[in-house]
């Protein structure tokens, strides 16, 4: 009972420090560099009582006991201030308002973090959920407050014509639906290294030419570059902030955190030790970054959780999933993808 009363003094001492210093990006924070470390005020919401879980990511659920990996809090290095996820003041800055995610599946699991961060503050709230297709819209009607997933897996467009489908590196008309938004999150990179019968289209066009297949990291950069560019025309982004997830590791090769004889994340409790991780990052991050650098002004934000994730091979759902088979690529929700959702409130203080 005294531990646990000193390490909540210990965190609310951390809060009002968060409030003295201010904003991280204006005191020279980089929140993304850090480690994990045991803190018993955590998890920040009980999974059980959160309705907006899907069975991918509810590992309690489905079976997991060890739970310690709800216990590990993001220590920004130092010492910088991560502040604690606020759901009522969020609800609050997005009164009226309507936040988008936008991607594939590492999108549906913050954004169902985000959505039971949010209840877990105001759990008497009421709201309306619609799903359409791969599609879901969840409005808090106390606050007005509309938050979309949106799935695009490519970002681009993929079209069906007569010689198949067609992945089209230089459209995205689905940003006329997307620009109308006053918070977007955006999220791509897993599907354009999957081949067949995994793969989403049968050709790609790319600068007015049909090709059977292309270098897929060559792809991504290419549809990054026409995202980046729509950004640039199409979003008034005095009105509309914009982010960019980065890229989530998965954990399928031991050999990457230092553990040559492990062949998954199964049986993984603790995260790596320290704050960096032995394979390095992988290659669509410099990529992100280089494009994002590109743009004639500053007005994409990044979510940069690769390297934090990577350290955080305890936290999927391996077999502890509604699909089961093995997954180390997805996370369990609470979890990991709270401290992105966490991390993306701090920027917008």
């Amino acid at each position: 009972m005294v531990k646990i009363f000193i390490d909540e003094f210990k965190y609310f001492l951390v809060i009002i420090l968060a409030v003295l210093i201010g904003s991280s990006e204006a005191n020279g924070c980089d929140l993304f560099e850090g480690n994990w470390i045991i803190d018993n005020s955590y998890p920040l919401y009980d999974s059980k009582a959160c309705p907006f879980i899907r069975r991918e990511f509810d590992c309690i659920k489905f079976g997991r006991t060890n739970l310690d990996y709800l216990k590990y809090r993001w220590q920004p290095s130092n010492g910088c201030v991560l502040p604690r996820f606020d759901g009522k003041d969020f609800l609050e800055k997005f009164r009226g308002k309507k936040i988008m995610y936008i991607g594939d599946s590492l999108s549906l699991n913050i954004y169902e973090s985000l959505l039971c961060l949010l209840h877990a503050a105001v759990p008497q709230v009421k709201y309306n959920q619609v799903i359409l297709r791969e599609n879901v819209t969840v409005t808090f009607l106390d606050y007005g407050v509309e938050i979309v997933l949106f799935h695009s897996n490519l970002l681009v467009d993929i079209e069906v014509e007569k010689i198949g489908r067609v992945l089209k590196l230089d459209s995205i008309k689905d940003g006329q639906i997307w620009k109308n938004f006053d918070l977007l999150i955006f999220n791509t990179w897993l599907w354009y290294t999957r081949r067949p019968p995994g793969q989403q289209w049968d050709f790609v066009e790319y600068n007015g030419k049909i090709l059977k297949d292309m270098d897929r990291v060559e792809a991504f950069r290419a549809g990054l570059k026409t995202w980046a560019k729509w950004v640039e025309t199409d979003v008034d982004t005095t009105k509309t902030k914009v982010f960019f997830q980065g890229t989530s590791p998965a954990h399928y090769h031991g050999s990457e955190w230092g553990e040559p004889t492990v062949n998954s994340c199964l049986n993984e409790t603790t995260p790596v030790n320290g704050s960096t991780y032995p394979s390095g990052l992988p290659i669509p991050v410099d990529i992100v970054k280089e494009e994002l650098k590109n743009m004639s002004k500053p007005i994409v934000n990044l979510l940069d959780i690769t390297k934090l994730s990577q350290l955080r091979k305890d936290g999927h759902p391996s077999i502890y999933n509604g699909n089961h088979g093995l997954d180390c690529t997805h996370w369990c929700i609470g979890g990991v993808p709270d401290t992105w959702n966490q991390i993306l409130y701090a920027s917008l203080l």
